[in-house]
């Protein structure tokens, strides 16, 4: 038997283990609650109870993205039994994103790592490209001892990921270094020449015009005078060169938006010690005494560290998944915008109750 299935051709879910059901585990509230309405706004925050897949078609269009969905681990109601099953529970949302989605677009994707890993070759289809996996290390306190490692056979597990992903920008269906070449290369000069028209010399040909690792992308200063510098120099019958929208020669503010924005915090790297939630900052029920109403809760610091990171004030936030709305609660002490739903009645109740909560704080502030 144990031959037979793993011959080639054996369906896979034939020998998959079905994981025993967390469905409520650490969720303090047993009982469905109805919310008294299905939405909730103020000055800097619109949260819906809903499919964030049809909602976020009539958001702002987001500058950043914080998705905290699916881990595989039945945590909540619609949640998958296994990470095998997160690729095609996360499709619609990310397809939905990416129809939205603009090159300044950052999303910070949350999940275990084998969930980041399930659902890695989904986003990147849909046009997302991979910058970096930053870890939230929980410290051992985070499993106090409890933990049989006879029965596991593995480490104990502290950590989650948090994963930065920007929306890959084309001009023509091509990549930026793509794109940039072929323009240089239809105004006919010689590709030394983008040296003479950045005034450097060698970084425009081994950065700027390189199709490999080392492409840099060129600063806006420098793109204008690359685009001078063709359109000056290059064959006329060609013009114009460097056009972004295909009628003239693309300007510095269009090219700077061509990209994401990040503004890397002092002293952080891609670890992030953070204990786990607990005392005051874990919402509860009934108050400080109760259980925690959401299984995952993240730390709004380091929520508010990445979307400070990757926006400015005034900028879009979007939190599909809401849950207790972190994501909108961190952008509104910053002075964003926030978008979010949460398809969970009861979650969105405990959630719009978070915000009204905080915003009444603010308010006596």
């Amino acid at each position: 038997m144990r031959d037979e299935l793993t011959k080639p051709g054996i369906e896979h879910s034939a020998r998959r283990h079905k994981p025993t059901s967390t469905v409520g585990r650490g969720r303090a509230v047993k009982k469905d609650v109805t919310p008294a309405h299905t939405e909730y706004a103020d000055g800097s925050i619109h949260v819906a109870l809903g499919d964030s897949c049809e909602l976020c078609q009539q958001w702002p269009t987001p500058t950043v993205i914080v998705s905290d969905g699916g881990y595989g681990v039945l945590g909540f109601e619609g949640d998958t039994s296994d990470h095998l099953e997160l690729p095609q529970w996360y499709e619609p949302h990310v397809a939905a994103w990416s129809l939205r989605a603009t090159p300044s677009t950052t999303l910070w994707f949350w999940n275990s790592e084998i969930g980041w890993a399930a659902v890695h070759p989904v986003l990147e289809r849909h046009g997302w490209r991979y910058m970096n996996a930053n870890i939230w290390n929980k410290g051992k306190g985070h499993i106090a001892g409890n933990i049989n490692t006879v029965k596991i056979r593995r480490f104990p597990v502290v950590s989650e990921v948090c994963v930065q992903y920007v929306f890959e920008a084309r001009i023509d269906g091509l990549v930026l270094k793509e794109w940039l070449l072929r323009e240089w290369k239809r105004s006919g000069l010689a590709l030394r020449k983008a040296n003479e028209a950045c005034g450097v010399a060698d970084a425009a040909v081994r950065k700027y015009l390189d199709q490999g690792h080392l492409w840099y992308y060129p600063p806006p200063e420098m793109f204008v005078q690359m685009q001078n510098y063709a359109n000056a120099h290059g064959d006329p019958a060609g013009r114009p060169y460097f056009s972004i929208d295909g009628r003239i020669p693309g300007m510095g503010e269009q090219w700077a938006t061509m990209r994401s924005k990040f503004h890397c915090p002092h002293g952080f790297t891609n670890v992030w010690d953070r204990p786990a939630l607990r005392g005051e900052e874990r919402f509860k029920l009934n108050g400080d005494f109760g259980r925690a109403i959401h299984l995952n809760q993240k730390p709004l610091d380091l929520v508010t560290m990445i979307i400070k990171a990757s926006s400015d004030e005034g900028d879009t936030v979007w939190e599909p998944f809401g849950g207790l709305f972190t994501a909108c609660a961190a952008a509104r002490r910053i002075n964003r915008r926030a978008f979010g739903a949460e398809i969970d009645p009861t979650y969105f109740h405990y959630g719009v109750r978070r915000l009204t909560e905080e915003a009444y704080q603010r308010l006596l502030l």
